[in-house]
């Protein structure tokens, strides 16, 4: 299944955070490989070696993050960044003395990149890949040494750290990135209905409208309204009032597709936006969770009480060309749906004998 566009944006904020986080890394590398050639350093023909992978992998940087080929980050475009800094690494490893090299710990570096972005299981791989490049730094003379019990332990000594960062960094970023969730996620959310809040619907919507103003694609507004949650409110109370929003919010969520945005606007206000929807859909859409709000009674106080929702209906591009207007327009519509006798539909721009500038409906 494809990502919706919530996902993928959510996705994408989280990537450009983390690819800077990246680009600081790469800097770092860049300045500890530089710092040792200026105070320490190796021989005269070594350091040609280094400088000219300290030019390269500049270059390599550069190219990633500041051309178009940078502009659109992807996991892909992360890994294939920490396989370069594991390439530079050991190149500047194999120049500097190998595994007895003071920039041995270079290697923590992607690792860490790798354990904050990719996950556990490319950690691992890349981990692997880092042993290779250790066993090519270091190996013995003959294939047969591979397998001495001697040269294994030295291996698994020098190993060792790196694993040992990469599990704990891994554990750290799972749990900091749970973390982050669930504070969005209740940020975001109604904690009566379970639906987003003013502030969730706000940061989905605007996103996902904006994506329909790129491509001209149409997108739609319902605002709905409970017809009687004040009587019910008065008449049995407010546990009741709170059970009938939960219904009545189960009974839109119903009626909508994944990729649409539902949320509590409010009182007994709520708003669904609907990409890929054009008015005609639109009015269909609304007139179901009508039908579907009309259908279910609330029992209360012995009693099963009649609920019923007003809905107002705004579509872009024809009824404005910003969230905002449509809010207020969708707003307009439920007005005239509910100054009509209320439980009912009404489009904003069209009355009923078909000429625009009020509102019809169903």
């Amino acid at each position: 299944m494809r990502k919706t566009g919530v996902a993928h944006g959510i996705e994408q904020e989280e990537l450009r955070g983390i690819s800077r986080t990246v680009a600081e890394l790469h800097w770092l590398l860049l300045i500890l490989v530089l710092l040792y050639l200026i105070f320490g350093g190796p021989n005269e023909n070594d350091e040609a070696a280094v400088s000219a992978a300290l030019f390269v992998y500049a270059a390599f940087v550069l190219a990633f993050r500041y051309t178009n080929f940078g502009r659109r980050e992807s996991h892909w475009k992360v890994a294939l960044e920490t396989c370069g800094m594991i390439a530079f690494s050991t190149w500047v490893l194999r120049y500097t003395g190998g595994l007895s090299s003071p920039l041995l710990n270079l290697y923590l570096l992607p690792v860490i990149t790798s354990s904050l972005t990719l996950g556990k299981l490319t950690t691992f791989v890349l981990t692997a890949l880092i042993a290779a490049c250790q066993v090519w730094l270091g190996g013995p003379e003959s294939i047969g040494e591979l397998f001495k019990l001697s040269y294994v332990g030295a291996l698994a000594a020098q190993v060792a750290p790196v694993l040992l960062v990469a599990y704990i960094t891994t554990m750290f970023s799972t749990d900091i990135r749970y973390g982050l969730s669930k504070a969005r996620l209740l940020s975001e959310t109604d904690d009566l209905t379970g639906l987003h809040n003013t502030r969730g619907f706000s940061a989905v919507a605007e996103r996902l409208f904006a994506q329909s103003r790129r491509y001209g694609r149409a997108a739609s507004v319902l605002m709905i309204d409970s017809d009687n949650l004040k009587a019910v409110n008065d008449t049995h109370g407010h546990e009741a009032g709170n059970q009938l929003l939960r219904q009545l919010a189960d009974s839109i969520r119903h009626e909508l597709r994944a990729t649409d945005v539902p949320a509590r606007y409010g009182g007994d206000e709520f708003v669904a936006f609907l990409p890929e929807t054009d008015a005609p859909a639109a009015f269909e859409v609304a007139s179901r969770i009508r039908r579907a709000c009309e259908a279910r009674t609330l029992g209360a106080s012995g009693k099963f009480v009649r609920c019923t929702v007003s809905i107002g209906v705004a579509s872009f591009p024809g009824d404005g060309q910003s969230m905002e207007e449509l809010l207020t327009r969708a707003d307009h519509a439920l007005y005239a749906a509910k100054g009509a006798g209320r439980n009912q539909v009404r489009m904003f721009g069209v009355d009923e004998s078909g000429r625009t500038g009020s509102a019809s409906g169903e």
